[in-house]
């Protein structure tokens, strides 16, 4: 009977080493965020920027309480907006700034099927606005293993540290 619990054990401990998911697929930076997970939940407990609502929302909601703009800066949150097939928006955390058109970002619950609600990270977001100023980006969809087709109306950046005193 031991004999039998201790095969047991070794391959439950071997199939603890044995992963299905991409590289790109990593456990949760803070224990209480728990998978599955929405992008404003995690981009809040990663970035330290204390907004809440949907996705989209987070950029009004920044406006007087954090510093906004254009340019990507590593721990700021990246604010895409609406679509009729993405109603809530995304946020996604910069990571690493690659370029002046190409960033890495942390998110959560950008993919579909057994992805959804996932954590992903060093995930590439590029901008192809005309003016270069992130108003349009394309983003990296596991399930393809390449940069969507589908080009996103981005709001900006709000960069962690609060712009004003007191608020």
């Amino acid at each position: 009977m031991r004999a039998v619990l201790a095969m047991l054990l070794l391959l439950m401990l071997a199939a603890c080493g044995t992963s299905r998911t991409p590289p790109s697929v990593v456990a949760p930076l803070r224990p209480e965020l728990g998978e599955p997970v929405s992008c404003v939940p995690y981009a809040r407990a990663r970035s330290g920027i204390g907004l809440s609502g949907d996705a989209w929302q987070w950029w009004d909601a920044a406006a007087g309480r954090y510093d906004r703009g254009a340019a990507p800066r590593p721990g700021s949150v990246l604010v895409i907006g609406r679509t009729p097939r993405m109603r809530a928006g995304h946020v996604a955390v910069v990571a690493r700034v690659i370029g002046p058109r190409e960033i890495l970002v942390d998110h959560a619950n950008w993919a579909t099927g057994a992805a959804r609600g996932r954590i992903m990270t060093d995930q590439r977001v590029v901008d192809v606005s005309p003016g270069n100023d992130w108003s349009r980006v394309r983003v990296w969809y596991p399930p393809i293993n390449a940069l969507g087709n589908t080009v996103f109306a981005a709001h900006g950046f709000v960069h962690a540290g609060r712009s004003y005193a007191g608020g």
